[in-house]
Formats: C-alpha cells, structure tokens, sequence
C-alpha cells in the first residue's frame, strides 16, 4: 500500500467493526483497509486506540488493556480455513502494539464480523466459520447463529462478566498444546523453581506460569483492584515473569504481553479452582479463553501449583473461577487422559459500524 493512499484513509477515515467479544471489546479491521507494512499499520492503530496515555481520551480505546483490543481478519489462503485472524494488543500507557499472543475473547466476535462483512457465506440457521489464528498458526471452529440470513446476536447465553444475555458462540479449539512456546509443558516439567517459587510453565493456547497465591502471601480472594494497588506483589510477578520468558521459548519478554501470570487457589463457589490472573501487568477482571484452557490442562497435571488443589470434574467440563465469576471449558479427553480438543461457550455483540479517523501525531 503506499503511503498517499494510507495518508488519505486515515484522513478520510478507515472502516471499523467496535465489537464485543466474550469480555473484551475492540476494534475490527479488515486486512486491505489498514497499512501492509506492519510498523505503518502499529503507528496507526496507537492514534486509534489513543495511546499511549492512561486514559486513551484522544481514541476510542477505553482505558484498559481488556478494551484496548484490535482484530485484523482476511480471506485466508489456508484450505483448512475460511479467514485469517490476526490479534493485536495495544497496550494503554506505552506505544506498543504486540501480536505475540492470541486472544479467545475477542476470537468471539470474529466470526459475525466475517459473516457481516460478506467474507463467509450463511450456511443456514448456524454458520461454521474455520478461522485460522495468525499469531499462533492454529484452527478454531466458531459456530454463528444465522437465522434468517444474518447473523443473530440476541439469544439466552449469559457469560461471568458480561451483563445480559445473548446469542451463544461455540468456540473448539484443537492442536493448540505449544502454540507459541512450542510444547505443552515448554521445560518438560511439571514444576520448575523460579526465583525461589515452585511454578507450573504451560502454553495450552496462552503462554501463562501458575503460581500459589499463597506462596505471595494473598489468599486469591481479593479484587482486582486491590491486586492492581499491590505494588509489591506485582514487582515480584514482574520479576518471576522475566525469568520465565528464556525457559518458556520466549525470549527477552520485557516489552512482550505473554507469559500470562496466574495466581491460583482452592475454588470458592463449586468450581475447579480461583485464579487471578495478569495480563501481564494488570489484574484481569476475570480470565482469557486461552489463559483458561491453559489452567484447565495445568489442573490435568500429575503434580503443580494447580493440580495439587484443583477439584477436577468427572464430565470434562472445567469451572475456572475469577474476579467476575468463572469461566467454563470443555476439556474433551482420550483414554490416556491427554486433550484431544479444547472448546469454550462465549458470546459476542456488535456495537457500532463505521469510520474511525486516526489523524493527528
């Protein structure tokens, strides 16, 4: 793309798709509307967003990492998959955009956005839409409720942290052990010592280091904002989750948004287990798809922080509790006990269609 025409778009303004996806919300962008060259296209999506600044007050970002969230999708090449997505994290307070992660969340809404922007044919009552997750080269199959031709946001599914009710998104998730630190278990262990802290290092979809919340001191039961306000609890995260970057396949994660730092404790309301997790520098209000499957497989461990106080159901279905309430996953499990498929119930809505325009410095 060159750059008059890029200058022109943003002038001009780009077409977006503002969405709701599981408990994230961000903005959605077809591939050809945005610039080819990735360092053009990350200075853009910063006006967009309005970073960096905390309260984002120049872009339609909404101040948090959990809406601070962008979706680039195109037709994809693969003949396993219908599009291609690419998620982006903008990061609120620092110029940053890292595609070093994937996002279950905002996976939600990729589908109707593919649906509403005429990328995949209705196939009836429900949609199947194969999507092909760039940032980890993996396959998801959503699922979309289409009735009468378009694609129907309204239903009676309710998800922890969302309010309301709305239409189900079936989301299956298969091969996605290593996704990014290349194994499972991306040390070959169980548990690993880590600055003095008996860790479980998994990538089951998201990179993420299981800790014991008792281990810092919290017994895993406190708000997310009184976790954000811990200063001391966060530098120690900080300085565990470097260290684990080198181990993780990762490399140097100073400026990366993975691993994810999940703090885990017996399960309060009837669940598998509590978690608090980091993303990787704040408190999630409650937990990422993939940060959830990845705790579910740690649970299914013969020895960690999770599975030595994880309660682990007997149908396969995994109650992953969070500051909003909990988040269920479906582990669909062989003979041997290892996962054949991973699969999640989220919901997405759209919220607006139109123009943004990123113009300024």
């Amino acid at each position: 793309m060159s750059e008059a025409r890029v200058s022109g778009s943003a002038e001009d303004g780009i077409p977006c798709l503002w969405m709701r996806g599981g408990t994230s919300k961000g903005a959605y962008f077809l591939a050809s509307d945005l610039p080819a060259d990735p360092a053009e296209r990350n200075a853009l999506l910063l006006r967009v967003m309005g970073s960096p600044d905390p309260r984002q007050i120049d872009g339609i970002g909404g101040a948090d990492p959990l809406t601070s969230k962008v979706a680039v999708i195109s037709l994809s090449a693969s003949e396993e998959a219908d599009i291609d997505y690419l998620f982006l994290q903008v990061f609120v307070d620092q110029p940053l955009v890292s595609d070093a992660q994937g996002c279950g969340n905002i996976l939600a809404g990729v589908g109707p956005f593919a649906i509403e922007r005429g990328l995949v044919p209705v196939a009836g009552d429900e949609t199947p839409v194969r999507i092909r997750m760039v940032n980890s080269g993996e396959i998801a199959v959503a699922r979309i409720s289409t009735p009468g031709g378009r694609v129907n946001y309204n239903g009676t599914t309710a998800i922890d942290g969302v309010p309301g009710s709305h239409a189900a998104v079936p989301l299956m998730f298969q091969n996605v052990e290593g996704s990014m630190c290349g194994a499972l278990l991306p040390t070959g262990n169980a548990v690993d010592t880590v600055e003095g802290y008996e860790v479980t290092l998994i990538d089951h979809g998201m990179p993420c280091v299981i800790l014991r919340a008792s281990d810092f001191g919290i017994t895993g039961e406190e708000s997310r904002e009184e976790l954000d306000g811990n200063t001391g609890l966060k530098a120690k995260l900080e300085k565990v989750r470097l260290a684990c970057g080198p181990l993780m396949n990762l490399g140097d994660v100073t400026e990366k948004s993975v691993p994810k730092m999940t703090l885990v404790s017996p399960a309060k309301a009837g669940g598998a287990i509590s978690t608090r997790s980091f993303i990787p520098h704040r408190c999630h209000a409650s937990i990422g798809v993939f940060a959830a499957v990845s705790v579910a497989s740690a649970c299914l461990q013969k020895q960690g922080p999770a599975s030595e106080i994880a309660v682990l159901p007997k149908d396969g279905r995994f109650s992953i509790e969070h500051p909003s309430g909990a988040t269920e996953v479906f582990m669909d499990l062989a003979p041997d006990g290892s996962v054949k498929a991973a699969g999640m119930i989220r919901t997405a809505r759209k919220l607006f269609e139109g123009r943004v325009f990123p113009v300024g410095s």
